[in-house]
């Protein structure tokens, strides 16, 4: 006999899809995390993520890449996967939309890790690669963050 409860509470996940026009942190959804106790990583890799320039208007093409730890809540990927797709219409600046994009995960789902990456190609010329993350303060996560951040390599 099937489980129903563990789906309990998604509503992207198995309807219709519909995308909203600008950014929507309403949409992201969460899930428990049924290994809370392991520590373990959770990849996801959004290689057609569009925004706008918040000056000229033009549109923005980037690979945005996130890494996380979970501790008791996961994020939906239907639900991410609409979040990053409400960029499409928004305008911000590519520093901007990485750190919106962790700030925005840190709230949903208090993760003990998070770093997100932005592969922004070349516009004029110069490819911004920005990069945000973030570990539990207090914890062997936040040292992780720091270590983290200061051999941050600047290659993709």
């Amino acid at each position: 006999m099937e489980d129903t409860r563990k789906n309990e509470g998604l509503k992207a996940l198995g309807s219709k899809t519909k995308y909203k026009m600008d950014y929507a942190p309403e949409v992201l959804e969460t899930f428990e995390n049924k290994h809370p106790t392991n520590d373990y990583w959770v990849q996801f890799n959004c290689p057609e993520f569009t925004s706008l320039c918040p000056i000229t208007g033009q549109p923005d093409f980037a690979e945005i890449k996130i890494a996380y730890i979970p501790q008791k809540l996961m994020v939906e990927s239907k639900s991410l996967k609409l979040y990053l797709f409400s960029f499409r219409n928004h305008g911000d600046f590519h520093e901007d939309c990485v750190n919106i994009i962790m700030k925005d995960l840190i709230r949903l789902m208090q993760p003990k890790y998070i770093e997100v990456i932005g592969l922004f190609t070349p516009r004029g010329g110069i490819s911004i690669y920005p990069y945000a993350n973030y570990g539990q303060p207090g914890t062997r996560y936040e040292t992780l963050a720091e270590q983290r951040f200061f051999n941050h390599s600047i290659q993709p």
